[in-house]
């Protein structure tokens, strides 16, 4: 049965494989999040908003997918949730490390929200104007977001420290992966030189391979499973995970900002190099080049953004888009099925609800 066959109608209601996942790893973090909060104001009682702005954001929502892929890839390699206290803190600290990321994007993209509250710069920036102290509140708030997000990361580092070397080892490949797709986005939103393929390989390193496919190998470590299975969740996980930010990519030109979270247009305002907006603009004649060309522009407007958006939708770029993450869903499909028989069952559904989850939904 294909994938599309298997994905019958859009759901984004979080599957089993996830809401039997997050639940111990949210109490990890509160606990984890609240020792931290009290040492800090131990040692100085105005450190208290550094810790306050990370649980705000790790606690404060999430899909919570990297913890479920890297949960259900310990199962697949044979290991008992049950008996292995450390696996939560690995799916926590991955938690932690998708804050320090998300902190640091906002910073970078200029994102005045994040799940519907202020992102962390501008939530700084606002206490200094409050307050009325010196200098600039952009500067003020964009730097301690960034010691913020520093800070997630070094919490993230801490849990996963008492992992065994070969688990820490795919943790570093994962956090490069993070820093060069990181990278490349601002070199080809900054110089739009990017292609299709550029586009794409952007998607892969920033977003892809750490939310899918590296999850799911450190689960594989920690179970000390073979090199077979971790090549068979790559062949799933490459380009599920590719999915995963072509799906973030239209949410981001045409989604709810109720549901997402985000001004919807802010990656139109920060010209970021989508493959969809690669395939616009390959597919444009000259009046729809010249909308295109908007891209990238601050002041934006909302006509401005509804006009570029027409284009996305006549050049055909998204339904390009859409009809990739299908022939992408259906080559992560056929990586699964070929496991079949040889993997746990239990981890191939959570595995195959993940991917309708991933595919279908509207955040």
């Amino acid at each position: 049965m294909s994938v599309s066959q298997r994905i019958a109608a859009p759901d984004d209601t979080p599957p089993p494989a996830i809401t039997s996942v997050a639940p111990d790893v949210i109490a990890r973090l509160e606990v984890v999040l609240a020792d931290e909060r009290a040492r800090l104001a131990a040692v100085d009682p105005t450190l208290v908003p550094l810790a306050d702005a990370v649980a705000s954001l790790v606690l404060g929502g999430g899909k919570r997918l990297r913890p479920a892929f890297c949960h259900w890839g310990f199962v697949l390699a044979g290991g008992d949730p049950d008996d292995a206290p450390l696996l939560v803190d690995i799916c926590a600290a991955l938690e932690l490390l998708h804050g320090f990321a998300l902190i640091h994007d906002d910073v970078m993209d200029g994102s005045s929200t994040r799940r519907g509250r202020d992102a962390a710069h501008v939530h700084f920036a606002n206490l200094h104007q409050a307050a009325d102290w010196r200098g600039e509140p952009r500067r003020f708030g964009e730097g301690m977001a960034i010691v913020a997000g520093d800070y997630a990361a070094v919490l993230a580092d801490r849990m996963i420290d008492p992992a065994p070397a070969h688990v820490r080892a795919v943790w570093t490949e994962l956090q490069i992966e993070i820093a060069a797709g990181q990278f490349l986005d601002l070199l080809h939103a900054a110089n739009a030189d990017g292609g299709v393929e550029a586009s794409r390989r952007i998607a892969r390193l920033k977003s892809g391979r750490y939310t899918v496919e590296r999850p799911l190998h450190l689960g594989v470590a920690l179970a000390d499973g073979p090199d077979d299975l971790v090549a068979a969740l790559g062949r799933f996980g490459r380009p599920l995970g590719e999915a995963f930010q072509l799906r973030d990519d239209l949410l981001g030109a045409f989604g709810d900002s109720a549901e997402t979270g985000k001004p919807v247009g802010d990656d139109l305002r920060e010209g970021k190099p989508t493959a969809l907006l690669a395939m616009a603009r390959a597919r444009a004649d000259a009046d729809e080049a010249a909308i295109l060309a908007m891209v990238g522009r601050a002041d934006l407007s909302t006509d401005d953004i509804a006009s570029v958006r027409d284009v996305l939708r006549a050049t055909g770029a998204a339904d390009a888009t859409e009809a990739l993450i299908g022939a992408l869903a259906e080559e992560a499909g056929a990586a699964l099925d070929a496991l079949d028989g040889t993997a746990p069952a239990q981890g191939l559904e959570a595995l195959r609800q993940l991917t309708q989850y991933v595919i279908w939904r509207a955040h």
